[in-house]
């Protein structure tokens, strides 16, 4: 088909509705449990636990649990561009997911069991999560691509419309029918959502295995940082040192957390070293190969600088949900059903911002670009936890705070999901080297991991009594002053991703038609 000046219109993918449906059900099934997770965590799971603990048990469960489905993207990006491929990785991890889901409804009073499932989920949930994402790229080339970004919005639209009805309805099922159905129903939905991506497997296109590649991002990294040491070799060993040294905080900390943090201190200081060390690799490995390192690694610094999004943003589902809980509402009201909120709200902002917001923008000589919009986006979450902190202070002064103050705090840090995340799924995809697709779109799942790393931190330094004294000094509450802190956390952060945005260099990595 060809438009009025005689150019064929790019065509969209028969495939992709397919993709677009399964995503739908496997959002219902992952959000449909995961924000019930605390509340049932609170009242059924950990009724063992002191009552002025448990709270903080329930926060600590979660995230841990947010930073597994988070992490395990890079076992998945990895399985699937080295061994086994996108649609062959997705549906075998997928059978392992639904396994979780009928854990969590098998073993709703058996704390080991109940753990086992939301480690399976991890594993099913994180291991896909990069595929999908990039699995929809590779169903377009360089004749479509203009479409891609419409696509990309689509499938985050379909994510947060089966978050609604999830964050709708589960918190009524586990309070009617119990917990069995309330994570059964999540677990039937990720079956259907196996069935219909099975079901178009002959229609999409798969993008063939890298074969091993000696000049590959790892083997460039190696020989920058250890053929020709110097002084970003010994930048890289303090790293690692520095990475042992924190798996002692495991009695602090835990596990999970210091394995998280011994990941982010080699990631941090190796990357910083070959950078210093990268043009050493040249004339081992070809300049393409070098220079799609030094690309890589910019990118990397954009996912960094997005991390303290995530830690703002993941709250919702934990401290927004225990304030809630001090809030006054209808007696029929759950606190967990505020979340539905938030994907209600990203269904309207999507159309809203690409048919009215940016194409104003547009008129006016403003162009958002996508570097603009994701640190947009981190300001905005910073705005939000500042109106949660003042209503975190009402709360503690004994007012009477009514949950429907909690819109605008909602309204603000969705407007800001829908800047950075809906946007960096198209910017991860488009700037990452054709061979390292699954890989690149895990380091952007791992940046939700370090986000939720960050609150596990922070969470466990105000247990110690002397940082407890020192809030306590300021006047407010250690819940409120932790809300002001990720407050500031994520505009200094929202400020820095300005200043590294005006000298990043765009790609355009999509492949031939």
């Amino acid at each position: 088909m060809t438009d009025t000046t005689g150019q064929t219109k790019p065509k969209m993918p028969g495939q992709i509705p397919y993709i677009i449906a399964n995503e739908g059900c496997e959002r219902f099934s992952f959000y449909g449990m995961r924000n019930i997770l605390t509340p049932f965590l609170i009242t059924s799971l950990l009724l063992s636990i002191p009552e002025h603990l448990r709270a903080a048990m329930a926060k600590e469960v979660f995230h841990t649990f947010v930073i597994g489905v988070y992490f395990f993207p890079l076992l998945g990006g990895w399985l699937s561009d080295r061994f086994f491929g996108k649609y062959n990785t997705v549906f075998w991890l997928s059978l392992v997911y639904c396994c979780g889901h009928a854990c969590l409804a098998i073993f709703e009073n058996n704390i080991n069991g109940f753990y086992f499932g939301l480690f399976l989920i991890a594993l099913g949930s994180g291991g896909i999560k990069p595929l999908v994402s990039s699995f929809v790229g590779d169903q377009f080339d360089k004749s479509n691509r203009s479409l891609a970004q419409k696509v990309f919005d689509a499938f985050y639209w379909i994510i947060n419309f089966g978050s609604f009805f999830a964050s709708l309805l589960m918190p009524i099922f586990l309070k009617k029918f119990g917990a069995s159905v309330a994570f059964g129903i999540p677990g039937i939905l990720m079956f259907i959502a196996t069935v219909i991506f099975w079901s178009g497997r002959k229609k999409y296109v798969h993008v063939p295995i890298s074969a091993k590649n000696p000049h590959s991002f790892l083997n460039v990294v190696r020989t920058a940082l250890f053929d020709h040491k110097g002084a970003g070799t010994g930048i890289a060993v303090i790293g690692m040192i520095a990475a042992v040294a924190s798996l002692t905080l495991i009695p602090a900390i835990g596990i999970v957390a210091s394995f998280c943090l011994a990941l982010v201190l080699v990631l941090g200081f190796g990357g910083i070293g070959a950078w210093m060390q990268l043009e050493t690799a040249r004339g081992i490995h070809p300049d393409e190969a070098v220079d799609g390192v030094r690309s890589v690694l910019r990118i990397l610094v954009v996912f960094a600088l997005v991390t303290p999004f995530w830690s703002l943003f993941d709250q919702k589902a934990s401290t927004w949900v225990l304030q809630a809980d001090a809030m006054t509402k209808p007696e029929w009201f759950q606190s967990a059903q505020m979340q539905a909120l938030n994907p209600a709200l990203v269904m309207i902002l999507i159309p809203f911002n690409n048919l009215i917001l940016f194409p104003l923008f547009k008129k006016l000589g403003i162009e958002l670009t996508a570097l603009r919009r994701m640190g947009l986006g981190i300001a905005f979450s910073g705005l939000a936890w500042i109106v949660v902190g003042f209503m975190q202070l009402a709360i503690d002064g004994g007012d009477a705070i009514s949950i429907v103050w909690q819109i605008l705090p909602y309204a603000l840090l969705t407007f800001g999901e829908v800047l950075v995340s809906a946007t960096g799924l198209e910017f991860a995809y488009s700037q990452a080297p054709l061979a390292m697709k699954g890989v690149i779109m895990s380091f952007w799942n791992l940046s939700v991991t370090i986000g939720n790393l960050w609150v596990l931190l922070s969470n466990s330094s105000v247990k110690s009594p002397a940082v407890t004294e020192q809030i306590k000094q300021t006047g407010i509450s250690v819940t409120a002053f932790q809300m002001f802190f990720f407050a500031g956390f994520a505009l200094l952060a929202a400020f820095l991703f300005a200043l590294y945005a005006r000298t990043y260099k765009m790609q355009n990595n999509y492949r031939s038609a």
